[in-house]
């Protein structure tokens, strides 16, 4: 078996031979099987492939070995949440729940529908789990008024795999909050979500890590009639991190909010990429991505809305996506898409990348402000509308955006 999947990677790399061995050491499951082969059809995504170009996987992950570097601070826990975690070697988890909400760790893995689209997806469904971590982790909500769950991905090692999958039963309510914090070479994350009709979701992604990491941070989100989805990320980058999350309007009325901010410094790459379908009349979706690079770091940012022709009739949509390149030898790339067949709609889309506006830095000069520091605070108010959403953690971000930005 192991050696029939190797074969389907076109000269593999150290990297991906690594990958084969991992699941090879992993326990027989048709489910799991058919996740690892969707992503060893095309190995390792890179830059020769469409939706990769600037974000070449294959490249930067030469090899699965544990970085140097471990980041052990968790800036946005919230004060009482419930906290699950996982590490290169373990899983941890509370001893009792709250009544509206249910867990389950299963240790076989569970059906992927979107391997073909999320290949760094597969790749986490197919590798999570083995020794104390669960295959798939099941998360039911059927309350309201529940404590905050947060959850950490972070410890040193070669490579952390996680699987979520969280249920939000009719009118359930809940936020989530997930730090990405590194310290193995290669972090791939799959959470999927399921809002039934007049749910809400609020969450909150921060990720942070170092130039000798890889990341890949996959969500799936399908919205049924009424359901709220809002999500706010903040993202550091790492030697390459990819957050890529795709939203499905199943049924009418339902609303997406996807707001995302990156700041990358020398060495760091980050990747926002999204995908909604609007599969149903009358659906919603509010887009805000803002970015601040400098000198030799790169953001990247590939939005897509797709429209089909009678089910997405009467369809609100609006992407817009800006980025501050603050010292020569940044790099910002950027994809917004509109694919639309229905003929009763408003989508919009917008797209901008400049430097600091060259007035209000002397007018701040003007009154004593330093240079850095007038810098520093321009950049933080420019990106503040793209964390307005966060809630109760919105100033959380907007503190470690500021001390990104006064180091700067």
């Amino acid at each position: 078996m192991t050696t029939a999947l190797r074969d389907l990677i076109a000269n593999p790399t150290a990297a991906e031979l690594e990958l084969v061995a991992r699941y090879g050491m992993l326990p027989e499951d048709a489910r799991r099987e058919r996740a690892f082969l969707a992503f060893a059809k095309g190995g390792l995504p890179h830059r020769r492939v469409e939706g990769w170009r600037w974000s070449d996987i294959k490249a930067a992950l030469g090899a699965i070995e544990t970085p140097p570097q471990v980041n052990a601070v968790d800036p946005i826990s919230p004060s009482g949440a419930i906290h699950f975690a996982f590490t290169p070697t373990g899983f941890t988890w509370p001893e009792t729940l709250p009544e509206g909400l249910r867990m389950l760790a299963k240790p076989e893995a569970l059906a992927f529908g979107g391997s073909e689209d999320m290949p760094l997806g597969a790749l986490a469904a197919a590798l999570s789990g083995g020794g104390r971590k669960p295959a798939t982790l099941l998360i039911e909500v059927s309350g309201k008024d529940l404590p905050p769950v947060h959850i950490c991905y972070s410890g040193a090692g070669e490579a952390n795999f996680a699987r979520i999958q969280f249920v939000l039963r009719p009118g359930a309510e809940l936020a989530l909050s997930e730090s990405c914090l590194g310290g193995a070479g290669f972090t791939g994350t799959l959470v999927e979500f399921l809002l039934q009709e007049g749910a809400k979701l609020r969450r909150t992604v921060y990720q942070r890590g170092s130039t000798s990491e890889v990341v890949a941070m996959t969500a799936s989100a399908e919205l049924e009639a009424g359901a709220e989805f809002t999500q706010t990320t903040l993202t550091f980058g790492a030697k390459l991190a990819r957050l890529e999350t795709h939203v499905t309007h199943q049924k009418t009325g339902a609303k997406a909010t996807l707001n995302a901010a990156y700041l990358c410094a020398a060495g760091f790459h980050a990747d926002i990429t999204t995908h909604v379908r609007h599969g149903a009349p009358a659906c919603v979706t509010r887009q805000l991505t803002k970015g601040a690079v400098l000198d030799g770091g790169r953001g990247v940012f590939q939005g897509k809305f797709f429209v089909p022709r009678t089910a997405g009739q009467k369809t609100d949509a609006d992407m817009q996506h800006n980025a501050l390149l603050l010292e020569d030898g940044a790099e910002v790339f950027a994809k917004p898409e509109l694919e639309i067949y229905a003929d009763d709609v408003e989508c919009a889309h917008g797209n901008t990348s400049g430097a600091l506006d060259a007035n209000q830095l002397f007018y701040m000069r003007q009154r004593g402000i330093g240079e850095a520091e007038a810098r520093a605070l321009l950049t933080e108010a420019f990106i503040a509308e793209a964390l307005e959403e966060a809630g109760e953690l919105e100033a959380v971000l907007r503190d470690e955006a500021r001390a990104f930005l006064q180091k700067a």
